[in-house]
């Protein structure tokens, strides 16, 4: 069992882990996902000591492996590391690249390490390379040797770092076929990937990274189908959002409309989709909501799947419990409704904007 407590990691312009506290057991197959910049690789990077934690620490099967004087090899040896750029020997042969390891720092016999790593070898697949030289290898297969370089160590923990992403496209499904026959392996897995269909095929856990940390973890049906927080939901459902405040009747709408029309644009929304998100937002917030409110704070939320080509609309807003539904502008009303497949009303009174619609924009033709 592996706990994380308070991990973090700064650099002189950045802070990629700010406060991660986790526990990973024994046979969890995890894969951490979330945009570039959020602390992933460095995450995986912190646990087996490549990086050196800012503060924090890393307790596996009760050491503190984070501790002053802690044997950093040792820890490496059970702890293995498959990185995107491979890190092949170029000077050794492919059986020499899995022999060495084994040989200086766990004090194998030539024999011992040559028969452990034909058997690796032939495990990923490429037996029939033991004497070629990584330069005479293709991508996918240079990664597959050092998957098998890292089972040579026989670690109880392997971490892989974006193992796929070096890789042309063709040769990607190689290395995560013998990725996936390693997960049902027993051992424990951290596996960096911004291949979404592969993390939720491989994994138990899925850890999504944001702001500093684990911003959201959970089963592969969790995270990808029921996304419980909002920077996961829209990583997942490939979302562009756009977002301002209203927070005064003299709102400046005219240069609102200019950003909105920008956000559209580099988003490629359709025509007629861009019309009624402009509709929605002003029948509901220009015509229904601002006129009752005399100090008002209007948050409005425009999202784009680049994905499902779906659009909706958020608007979340202080006060007393208000539902549009509730609203004398019919005309307004109506004209909403005509752009809408779906409106949904809810009030949190524990929230800072308590009152939320959910507009989901039509697609097809107007009603």
């Amino acid at each position: 069992m592996i706990e994380i407590k308070n991990l973090k990691k700064e650099y002189p312009n950045v802070t990629p882990l700010k406060d991660v506290s986790v526990t990973i057991h024994e046979g969890d197959v995890i894969s951490v996902i979330g945009p570039s910049g959020t602390g992933k690789s460095t995450l995986i990077r912190c646990m087996n000591l490549l990086e050196t934690p800012t503060s924090g620490q890393i307790i596996v099967d009760g050491k503190d492996i984070t501790a002053k004087g802690a044997d950093v090899k040792k820890i490496r040896q059970n702890m293995g590391m498959v990185f995107q750029s491979f890190n092949l020997f170029g000077h050794l042969t492919v059986i020499e690249n899995l022999m060495l390891a084994p040989m200086d720092l766990l004090g194998k016999s030539r024999q011992e390490a040559y028969d452990k790593g034909m058997e690796l070898l032939k495990r990923v697949g490429l037996a029939n390379k033991a004497l070629n030289y990584p330069d005479e290898l293709s991508g996918g297969q240079k990664q597959r040797v050092a998957i098998a370089r890292t089972l040579a160590m026989d670690p109880d923990v392997i971490l892989l770092d974006e193992p796929t992403s070096a890789l042309d496209p063709t040769m990607v499904s190689e290395v995560q076929a013998v990725i996936r026959d390693l997960s049902k392996s027993g051992k424990t897995m951290l596996i960096v990937t911004h291949e979404m269909n592969f993390a939720r095929s491989i994994s138990n856990r899925v850890f999504y990274m944001d702001e500093g940390g684990i911003y959201e973890d959970g089963t592969p049906e969790e995270i990808f189908d029921h996304p419980s927080r909002e920077l996961t939901r829209r990583f997942i459902k490939k979302l562009k959002v756009f977002e301002t405040v209203i927070d005064s009747k003299d709102y400046d709408f005219i240069g609102f409309g200019a950003e909105l029309d920008r956000y559209l644009m580099q988003n490629d929304v359709p025509g007629e989709v861009k019309y009624r998100i402009r509709l929605a937002i002003e029948e509901l917030v220009q015509q229904i909501l601002l006129p009752i409110y005399e100090e008002p704070f209007i948050r409005i939320t425009a999202e784009y799947s680049s994905e499902s080509g779906e659009c909706g609309i958020i608007v979340s807003y202080k006060g007393e419990a208000f539902d549009i539904k509730d609203s004398d502008n019919t005309l307004s009303l109506s004209l909403l409704q005509n752009t809408a497949k779906k409106i949904e009303y809810s009030f949190d009174e524990g929230s800072d904007e308590p009152n939320r619609i959910r507009i989901l924009i039509r697609n097809g033709g107007m009603r």
